[in-house]
């Protein structure tokens, strides 16, 4: 039975729910320019001056051990950025490479397991450079190597918790651990990674056979001032968890910040890695010498606590403590005050968040999201192929509309709690379908995500390698990878 909602609070709830929605798809929407961040808090403090919730629910609905995780992660990132974590793709890339279909198949894998365990906007901001600078020097065509960066990364993520901010979101409000969710989304995520590759084959097989086929002019795509444009007022959510973040600007999206000046790799908090101090005088040799010794020793120490703090992860430890315990551990073998790394993370991400949280739940009491739900349950069970049908379909919409971060907070308790009326079991495999479809669901289209438009605008500012990856070329290939990944995983699921 469907239960009636008050009108005068739903109304509200729901104004203050646009807002928020319409400042977090377009951050510098002309009659409120005041960013992703500034209207998840509007959001929020509507939800409280409306009565829709009381200030002390709203308080109770931000979730402390996202946040926690999500700062814990973004200081380990900066850490890893200064021990040169990627310096060695573009190696791997190219080593003993033997051909176009070879590398594209390399770029899936790469693309795939890095954003798996160092998210999928790292992932996306390192390999971008990398793919146009490897298809210029083989004089290739970019597109179908960006496009096997931006898709593998979606299907990649898909199958960790820390992959993507949704997929942390679902972990800790289902209580799956690292390992469970793992084995539950990995059957899924690895066949989607070959689905995907052979669709890559398929569809541009004349380009991947010929080293000259449109190596030369690939790079001659001029963009035009609309289509610019069009991309910057696209819908897409957040940015996931990394220290990076958009900057908003007059016109929309500036994605140009997302790509520090020079290499990603290289950038620092501090310049010189110094660890022990240097007691008495040496020769500059030997300067040299003990200096490239401390750094290496550095490094090393850093890619240990990474790999501890994944394996404590894997092994089922509290996500946002493990995470927390790693980055004050960096911090303390850094010996140096810590607060020019700290000064790199991104709070305003983690505003937005709060922001989120509070204006989500608000619109919960508002009653239209149960409403919705409760309409549509009938049709949407879990324990036949037409409920699952109905629901990825649901997810697929939703997560291309109002982005898979809120999909999935929305949906979510939800479909679990309808899935444990049939069978306690069926309330994971709910929150896994759910994982697994608002993921790969923004690889439909190039404005599917914020993380989509990081490969399109990073591929657009590195002259003189620069290249447009235009909406309907990602279009074309993302609509059948898409439906067909995600329906084959959904076979695999749980």
């Amino acid at each position: 039975m469907v239960t009636m909602i008050p009108s005068v609070k739903a109304m509200l709830g729901s104004f203050a729910f646009a807002i928020f929605w319409v400042l977090a798809v377009f951050p510098a929407f002309p009659l409120l320019p005041i960013g992703r961040s500034g209207g998840s808090l509007l959001g929020a403090v509507l939800m409280v001056v409306f009565e829709v919730t009381s200030p002390a629910q709203a308080y109770a609905s931000i979730d402390l051990s996202i946040l926690a995780f999500l700062f814990g992660t973004m200081v380990v990132g900066v850490y890893l950025e200064r021990a040169d974590a990627f310096e060695y793709v573009e190696e791997l890339l190219s080593w003993k490479s033997q051909g176009a279909k070879d590398l594209i198949f390399r770029i899936c894998l790469v693309s795939a397991i890095t954003s798996a365990f160092f998210t999928n906007d790292t992932s996306r901001i390192v390999l971008t450079e990398l793919v146009l600078k490897t298809a210029r020097k083989h004089n290739l065509p970019p597109h179908p190597f960006l496009l096997a960066v931006d898709s593998s990364a979606n299907i990649g993520s898909s199958a960790t918790p820390i992959g993507n901010l949704q997929n942390l979101v679902i972990a800790t409000k289902a209580n799956l651990s690292f390992g469970t969710f793992l084995v539950g989304i990995l059957p899924a995520a690895l066949t989607g990674i070959i689905l995907n590759y052979v669709l890559l084959l398929c569809i541009f097989w004349r380009q991947l056979s010929s080293g000259n086929s449109g190596g030369e002019h690939a790079y001659e795509e001029i963009v035009a001032e609309g289509d610019m444009s069009f991309h910057r007022l696209s819908p897409g959510p957040v940015p996931q968890f990394t220290h990076l973040h958009f900057q908003e600007t007059g016109s929309g999206l500036d994605m140009q910040d997302l790509t520090p000046k020079g290499d990603f790799r290289h950038r620092s908090c501090l310049s010189e890695i110094d660890i022990l101090p240097i007691v008495g005088s040496e020769s500059p040799g030997n300067s040299s010498t003990h200096s490239n010794r401390r750094s290496m020793f550095w490094k090393s120490c850093v890619y240990l606590i990474t790999t501890g703090m994944i394996t404590a992860l894997i092994s089922g430890m509290n996500m946002s403590w493990t995470a927390l315990t790693s980055a004050l551990a960096l911090a303390v073998l850094d010996f140096k005050d810590a607060q020019p790394c700290l000064d790199k993370v991104s709070y305003s991400l983690l505003v937005f968040f709060c922001g989120m949280f509070m204006t989500i739940d608000g619109f919960e009491k508002a009653g239209i999201p149960r409403y919705l739900w409760e309409m549509m349950e009938p049709y949407a069970q879990i324990d036949h192929a037409k409920g699952i049908t109905i629901l990825a379909l649901v997810v697929l919409v939703l997560s291309n509309s109002i982005s898979n971060v809120t999909t999935v907070l929305l949906l979510g308790e939800k479909m679990a709690a309808s899935a444990a009326t049939i069978s306690p079991l069926y309330a994971k495999k709910a929150w896994l379908i759910l994982a697994w479809a608002s993921t790969v669901s923004p690889n439909l289209s190039l404005v599917g995500s914020g993380a989509n438009l990081i490969v399109c605008e990073n591929a657009r500012a590195k002259a003189p390698l620069a290249y447009n990856l235009s909406f309907w070329s990602h279009l074309k290939f993302g609509v059948p990878s898409t439906v067909m990944v995600i329906a084959i995983g959904l076979t695999l699921v749980g």
